[in-house]
């Protein structure tokens, strides 16, 4: 992953259902952002190694690979230090957000999304 602008205001949009991404990415893209999607964990695995992002909205609940095993794969490599990664998810008690934060995520966007809170999680 290279550190140029080009990459400072991409966000790659990770979920397994269709809608929710393009939903997110309708949302992401409305701020100024360019977008690229993944469906699943190996895919996002796949574009991350290929192509810089300066964010990645991460579902967690994906079949196959968690998020949250994805982000600790994210995390274990050194290139992508300074990558901005933000759980996804529809668990919104308490004690789920401590746990996502505590995992390694940077924040957290619950669904169903709204515009509002995509633009702060994206600019915090």
């Amino acid at each position: 992953m290279s550190d140029s602008s080009s990459s400072l205001k991409r966000v790659l949009v990770v979920d397994d259902n269709v809608i929710n991404r393009r939903l997110a990415i309708a949302f992401v893209s409305r701020l100024g952002y360019t977008t690229d999607q993944a469906e699943d964990g190996p895919d996002a695995l796949a574009k991350l190694d290929a192509e810089s992002f300066s964010i990645v909205l991460l579902d967690i609940s994906m079949p196959g690979m968690s998020g949250e095993e994805v982000l600790a794969r994210i995390r274990a490599d050194g290139r992508f230090g300074g990558l901005r990664v933000i759980a996804y998810t529809a668990h919104a008690l308490p004690e789920e957000r401590q746990r996502l934060i505590d995992a390694g995520f940077d924040d957290l966007l619950i669904k169903p999304i709204t515009l509002g809170a995509v633009e702060r999680v994206l600019q915090a």
